[in-house]
């Protein structure tokens, strides 16, 4: 039997990447606070959200999954939120018109603030100072002050994440997510791009489809899914005072959800099975990921499935695979093979981002957009070889003309990164490159699913 769960059993456990407060009263104290405040999201919500990604572990919906890397405190602005839900509603309407699969939004946002480190500390010009682990926790200022951790951020989180999650709510159900809109969506420097003369060739033959619906008698008055699209949220359930002090019962059903997002995962670094972040995530009914870097083991992989999702419900859990441009094609088919073959039920997802990040030669961290792609491209074709379902794609953009990332229709090179190199942490592909990605993995899909079909004819002809 399970041992008993509660909002603060994952204090008895193991616990990594948390950070040293200098004073644990405080703490405590911005915890009851944050305990009286109202839910971000609702539980009704985040049913909604695993009951579509129910649909994505049978291979009929598809989840796309981005935002930033780390959100600040000092770019929260409500035109980097609007650009990054519209380059989010681009990719979403790429997908869904080319491969003719409902496609599943969820935001990177309005809760993305902690990141993990591979230190504890960072040296610069011989000075040693803690690391930089997110506008949560401390200040990206490499100076004494800044880096001391300081619970009173968690507040500032708070209050910024509502106030995000109040516009993306607007945005989506309020018309600017509209397909009659599409031509408004896109960006002025995506315009100018490759990818922007496709998605203008695709939003003339989107709209040449809503005529015709529209004389069939379907309109955006008549069907509310035209003018409307349902978004949700999510983040690394990384800083666990946060997450435990944003942790509720629901009142319809009895059961515990974390409120501060619809969907929370855990990282590479954090999945022990015996750990804290494990052990908090077992608890509450959201639908969560669980990051599978190249270093996890299938038999272990199992075990934490068992964990965390012990009921075998589909939607519930979102395996999200980061090995690498040079690992995938090695490490990925041993875990999809023995969790197909022990009968799991998991949406299977792509990050094509974090096993792929380099130092360029000018310094800077950064990611070759052919690395980005050969690895989703290789995750579509050990699915395909498997006869299972790639289920969706997790990517770190924003809707900024950032150069961050290299390679792509920009030919976005090294001595550029600097032009415009804006990220506090991790790099990330701008609007551009995350449309072209989109327009490539929909060849993916749509190649998949015609093959599926060709199948399916084939035997029903034998």
């Amino acid at each position: 039997m399970a041992e008993r769960w509660a909002p603060e059993s994952w204090r008895q456990r193991p616990v990594k990447q948390l950070p040293a407060y200098p004073d644990p009263e405080k703490v405590a104290a911005v915890q009851q606070r944050l305990a009286s405040y109202p839910p971000l999201v609702f539980a009704g919500e985040a049913r909604r959200l695993k009951d579509k990604l129910a649909l994505a572990a049978e291979g009929r919906a598809f989840l796309l999954q981005g935002g930033d890397c780390a959100e600040s405190f000092a770019e929260f602005h409500p035109n980097n939120i609007r650009d990054t839900f519209r380059v989010l509603l681009q990719m979403a309407v790429v997908l869904t018109f080319g491969a003719a699969i409902p496609v599943i939004k969820v935001g990177r946002m309005a809760g993305q603030f902690a990141k993990p480190r591979s230190a504890d500390n960072e040296t610069i010009d011989g000075v040693e100072l803690p690391s930089y682990r997110g506008d949560i926790i401390n200040g990206f200022d490499f100076t004494p002050d800044a880096r001391v951790p300081d619970p009173e951020r968690m507040m500032q989180a708070y209050t910024q994440a509502a106030a995000t999650l109040n516009l993306l709510r607007a945005f989506a159900q309020g018309g600017y997510a509209d397909l009659h809109k599409v031509h408004q969506w896109t960006l002025g420097f995506v315009e100018r791009s490759p990818a922007g003369e496709r998605m203008r060739d695709l939003s003339t033959r989107i709209d040449e489809t809503l005529a015709f619906m529209a004389a069939c008698g379907i309109t955006a008055e008549t069907t509310p899914q035209i003018r409307e699209t349902d978004f949700f949220t999510s983040h690394e359930a990384l800083l666990l005072p946060f997450e435990q002090a944003l942790t509720r019962v629901d009142s319809t059903t009895g059961d515990w959800y974390d409120v501060s997002a619809h969907m929370l995962w855990i990282g590479d670094r954090t999945r022990q099975p015996d750990g804290a972040h494990v052990e908090f995530l077992r608890g509450v009914k959201n639908p969560i990921g669980l990051k599978c870097g190249p270093s996890l083991d299938p038999d272990e992989l199992i075990r934490l499935i068992d964990i965390l999702n012990p009921a075998n419900e589909p939607g519930r859990l979102t395996l999200i695979v980061r090995m690498g441009a040079e690992h995938v094609e090695a490490k990925f088919p041993s875990l999809l093979r023995k969790v197909t073959r022990e009968g799991r039920k998991v949406v299977w997802s792509s990050d094509p981002m974090h096993g792929n990040t380099v130092k360029s030669p000018s310094g800077y961290k950064t990611r070759p957009f052919e690395k980005v792609l050969h690895e989703a491209r290789t995750f579509f074709q050990v699915h395909h070889a498997e006869g299972t379902h790639a289920g969706g794609v997790h990517f770190e953009l924003t809707g900024q003309d950032v150069t961050e990332c290299t390679g792509g229709a920009q030919a976005i090179t090294d001595h550029k990164l600097a032009l415009r190199y804006h990220t506090a942490c991790d790099p990330r592909l701008n609007a551009s490159q995350s449309l072209e990605l989109a327009f490539l993995l929909a060849e993916q899909l749509k190649h998949a699913r015609s093959q599926r079909e060709a199948e399916r004819r084939a035997a029903a002809a034998e």
